[in-house]
């Protein structure tokens, strides 16, 4: 099974835009311990900044740089039959790595 990543950007006035990536799991890591291993690597264990993962950058087209922040924040991780979607095709495990490094 694939692992699907939901996210969002929510800006200075809570208002939120959600993406997802899908990412290869050719390992068959199972979806709790995958959730640990994400947390462990993410800023107060949901927070992360996209552009540094090499992932959609959620932020509104009418962005306040004054008010506005770079963080986006794990909403959830689940599996799926879906295609890999991730513009790198990278699997889990180098997500983790992306997301550790930034």
């Amino acid at each position: 099974m694939n692992i699907r990543m939901e996210y969002l950007y929510r800006d200075a006035s809570n208002y939120k835009n959600w993406g997802e990536v899908v990412f290869a799991n050719p390992t068959g890591i199972g979806i709790e311990h995958l959730k640990k291993l994400v947390g462990d690597v993410l800023f107060e264990r949901q927070y992360f900044i996209a552009q540094s993962a090499s992932l959609p950058d959620l932020h509104f087209p009418e962005c306040s740089i004054a008010l506005d922040h770079d963080w986006h924040e794990l909403f959830a991780l689940a599996e799926t039959d879906d295609r890999p979607t991730d513009s790198g095709a990278r699997t889990v495990e180098q997500l983790i790595e992306c997301l550790k490094t930034r």
